[in-house]
């Protein structure tokens, strides 16, 4: 896999917008962090820069109609893990607060996304074929660490971790590029075949990196 361009999406609402990081043979190419408000633009850039597999922090999937948490969120809260819980699509689009906006930009960063890299739905890559899948920076950090990590201290724990696994962190000025790193990290597990998946394709699947 030398070589091989990997992204990761870090995602929020239409303010914040989109954060992408691009990896090359483990380390932040030199064209490799982007920022955009527009799902189409970070899509774009992803594909000129030819990455075959994208991790993107945000749910590919929303709840069903009168259905409990996705089997995904299940699987993390019982492994001690907090995370969002996924809403329905209707409640997503008429919560006063606009709460789940960032959920909602994510949904349109996978459907600019589906244009070229098919939804992840489990078992072996094939080499060569773009995809996108879910991922959970939280997750990824405690694989990562080999143990649950508190959220409390994700900034510097985060930093630690990339930094640990040869990725120049000087190069990520906040939070959310950590975070786009760190899913890109996972991209990078998912195209060698090591990986551990949570939840199921009715509900979505999310990705996380499993050290060997």
């Amino acid at each position: 896999m030398d070589g091989l361009p990997v992204a990761g999406v870090d995602v929020g609402g239409p303010k914040k917008g989109f954060h992408a990081v691009l990896l090359r043979e483990g380390a932040i190419a030199s064209d490799g962090i982007r920022h955009s408000v527009s799902a189409k633009e970070i899509a774009a850039w992803c594909r000129d820069r030819r990455a075959l597999v994208i991790g993107v922090d945000a749910p590919c999937r929303f709840r069903a109609a009168g259905g409990e948490a996705r089997l995904a969120e299940r699987e993390l809260m019982r492994e001690r893990m907090a995370c969002f819980v996924t809403p329905t699509l209707e409640k997503a689009r008429t919560q006063p607060s606009g709460f789940y906006d960032w959920m909602l930009n994510g949904a349109e960063l996978y459907r600019e996304l589906e244009r070229s890299h098919a939804l992840f739905a489990g078992g072996a890559w094939r080499a060569g074929r773009p995809i996108c899948f879910e991922t959970f920076p939280h997750a990824i950090a405690c694989a990562l660490a080999g143990r649950r990590l508190p959220a409390s201290e994700k900034r510097v724990a985060r930093r630690n971790l990339l930094n640990n696994a040869g990725i120049d962190v000087s190069k990520l000025p906040n939070l959310d590029y950590l975070d786009a790193a760190l899913c890109a990290f996972a991209a990078s597990y998912l195209a060698i075949g090591s990986f551990k998946l949570y939840g199921d394709l009715e509900g979505g699947l999310i990705v996380v990196p499993k050290l060997r």
